[in-house]
């Protein structure tokens, strides 16, 4: 059997490496060893807050909804069970976009579910 050099694809997984961690400070961002580390580290973490970020919004979105309802006189935690009850399948993005662009719509939500 003949003999295979890997010495291009080597020098392209080290291109690639390499190119993926541009910016990167000191040994991080020159030593190909240290710069596969960095990688592997980065999407751990991207994959980690990419579920914060959406734990965050959610949050907000509660936030952004409750407030309408204080002025309602009921709480958002009440609000959201009696939704369920009532079988009103609007989501939290939804109703927040509606108490802060439409808030008539948002009380008519809120009378329905009343």
């Amino acid at each position: 059997m003949t003999r295979v050099k890997k010495g291009v694809n080597a020098l392209k997984t080290r291109r690639n490496v390499l190119k993926a961690v541009k910016g990167y400070r000191f040994g991080r961002g020159t030593k190909e060893k240290q710069a596969y580390e960095a990688i592997v580290h980065a999407g751990r973490y991207s994959f980690a807050h990419r579920k914060d970020k959406k734990a965050d919004r959610r949050g907000d979105w509660q936030v952004v909804i409750s407030i309408p309802l204080k002025t309602a006189g009921i709480s958002y935690s009440k609000f959201i069970d009696k939704m369920n009850k009532a079988n009103v399948k609007l989501n939290r993005k939804m109703l927040a976009a509606l108490a802060i662009e439409n808030p008539s719509t948002f009380q008519k939500v809120v009378e329905k579910v009343m």
